[in-house]
């Protein structure tokens, strides 16, 4: 029988999972600060030490306006930031 069938199957464990976090609308609604980028996230401690990368998710309301910079958004989570008068800046 060859060598990889005789193998016991082990499963896939990814390197990157712990590495990039999700941020809902309704998080960044409770920050104080109207610029927010991954060092504003991580002080108000919404992201763990080991996170390289964020994205925001729509999933809750934003209210007022807020500057996203460096930080990645979904389609619907930048709509409705735009919508509340904010913007993302790459």
């Amino acid at each position: 029988m060859p060598l990889q069938r005789r193998l016991p199957k082990r499963g896939f464990f990814s390197l990157t999972k712990y590495l990039t976090e999700e941020v809902n609308l309704s998080d960044l609604n409770r920050l104080p600060v109207d610029v927010i980028d991954f060092l504003a996230l991580k002080q108000a401690g919404l992201l763990s030490e080991s996170t390289t990368a964020v994205k925001v998710i729509l999933s809750g309301e934003i209210s007022r306006a807020v500057t996203l910079q460096g930080i990645r958004a979904t389609k619907g989570a930048l709509a409705a930031i735009e919508a509340a008068g904010g913007k993302v800046e790459a």
